[in-house]
């Protein structure tokens, strides 16, 4: 039996599940790829497939649809693969565990890649429908979205004549999304430099955990703590205190999503030992004190290693001064809030994850903002940080942002859909987050877009979770608004 069977709209979680057993991880996307090809080709559809794997599937209007100007119905294939500590999942080959929990459809102990699994499954059972009126459409499905809307950029608009579109990647339900932030993402990268630990130290293992995570745009004005920054906080604060060095730090996988766990291998002399992790708890004390309402469950892991796994070297001093000073200085969090838009944030910064690699130092940052000049601002603030403190910055993954249009067809049909549907306006707003609006409407002149998707709580976190009653009232707005795309 089937995790999803029973669940209604039955195609939608039909096509939801079979695709949840195909590893789709960023620029890991030919698989489901190419299960969306053989869908195609199953019921007789014309579809494009590019070198990169994006897929545009084309189906005609229904009945009396035939001559009705065509419709994008957008969404992307990859999504963000985190996992709990401890679990056990290879998320280049294993399918998710689904799991369902009353009125919500998990994954055990990994991200549930409803972000934007859901739309994808709409888009398939729009597709496979019979009865459902419709115009012509032309199903856009991209790769790579969560690592910086690259497949979108690489898409070729060409093959595309619609000059409106549905985008299905934002939520929650009743909420429809008319603007955007762009972004852009930039490293910062240290030469390795190291030498041997002195002579009698013994290495411990710090590790910050239990925080809450979460999306670098959706979440990033909840205040919540980043696991890398503490650590920035926690080794500066030790180092002045104690002769220690640093072996090794890691932490957070993805730039894109605000990081729960930070870990680092210290050396110290053995007499500082008990020193060095009374002084550790004690600032532990302070981050949960700071945090008690965010991230109530932060907390502080200490471990001592044997030989057998302790590191051989260390960062020399420069580079572990580099490395922390780098973390306390890069910009992180919400940087401005929008002056037009109450509550909205303009521009923010996410040091979403710093890896030691055999080479050096990385720190991963993820830029957003509605305002190009404000993003340009951080960014030169980042390559300035970085040359004061002998690193290389690179810059990448530049989007635009979509910005509002004040006459928008296609939402006005879908506002009135809902207020007729459900008796209540829906919110019309923007999102502090990156989607293939502004992407896709930079490729078509004119493109009239809106965004909207079902409730889902916790992506990019193994937290997430998907409303099944949620999936099924907006499948049938859906329906509805096809109907009305005349």
């Amino acid at each position: 039996m089937r995790a999803l069977e029973g669940l209604q709209p039955e195609n939608v979680f039909r096509f939801f599940e079979e695709f949840s057993a195909i590893p789709r991880g960023s620029w890991n996307e030919k698989q489901i790829s190419d299960y969306v090809v053989g869908f195609a080709e199953q019921r007789g559809l014309k579809y494009y497939q590019d070198e990169v794997f994006n897929v545009i599937i084309y189906k005609p209007g229904s009945a009396g649809y035939e001559n009705a100007p065509p419709v994008i119905v957008q969404a992307h294939l990859d999504m963000v693969c985190e996992k709990n500590a401890g679990t056990e999942h290879d998320f280049e080959k294993d399918p998710l565990k689904l799991v369902v929990d009353g009125d919500f459809v998990k994954a055990s102990g990994t991200t549930l890649g409803a972000d934007n699994g859901a739309g994808v499954a709409y888009a398939l059972a729009l597709l496979d429908s019979k009865d459902i009126a419709h115009p012509p459409l032309e199903i856009v499905l991209t790769v790579a979205e969560e690592t910086g809307l690259e497949g979108a950029a690489l898409i070729d608009a060409g093959k595309l004549n619609a000059k409106r579109m549905i985008n299905t990647d934002c939520g929650g339900e009743g909420v429809f999304t008319t603007s955007c932030a762009g972004g852009l993402r930039v490293s910062l990268s240290f030469d390795a430099e190291r030498t041997a630990a002195p002579d009698g130290s013994v290495f411990v293992k710090l590790m910050i955990k239990g925080l809450a995570g979460g999306h670098s745009g959706g979440d990033i004005h909840l205040e919540r703590a980043n696991a890398n920054v503490l650590m920035g906080r926690l080794l500066y604060y030790l180092s002045a205190e104690h002769d220690i060095y640093l072996a090794d730090i890691n932490g957070g996988d993805k730039d894109n999503a605000i990081p729960r766990e930070s870990s680092a291998f210290l050396a110290v002399r053995e007499q500082e030992l008990d020193a060095l992790l009374s002084d550790a708890e004690s600032m532990a004390a302070v981050f949960s004190n700071e945090y008690a309402s965010s991230d109530p469950g932060v907390t502080l892991v200490t471990e001592r290693l044997s030989y057998d796994f302790a590191p051989r070297t260390v960062f020399s001093g420069k580079l572990f001064k580099a490395v922390v000073a780098a973390i306390l200085l890069t910009p992180n969090g919400v940087q401005a809030m929008d002056t037009n838009i109450d509550g909205m944030v303009e521009t923010s910064s996410n040091l979403g994850s710093v890896k030691t690699t055999e080479t050096g130092v990385v720190l991963s940052n993820a830029l957003r903002s509605s305002s190009t000049s404000r993003k340009k601002m951080v960014e030169a603030r980042l390559h300035a940080l970085a040359e004061s403190l002998g690193a290389t910055a690179v810059s990448g993954s530049d989007y635009p942002a979509w910005e509002y249009s004040k006459d928008s067809a296609i939402r006005k049909v879908c506002v009135e859909t809902y207020a007729e549907m459900y008796g209540a306006e829906p919110v019309v707003t923007g999102i502090h987050a990156g989607l293939e609006c502004g992407v896709l409407g930079g490729k078509i002149p004119g493109l009239d877009i809106i965004a909207f998707g079902p409730d889902t709580m916790g992506i990019h976190t193994p937290e997430e979770r998907m409303s099944i009653s949620s999936v099924a009232r907006v499948w049938d707005f859906l329906v509805e608004v096809m109907k009305r795309l005349k």
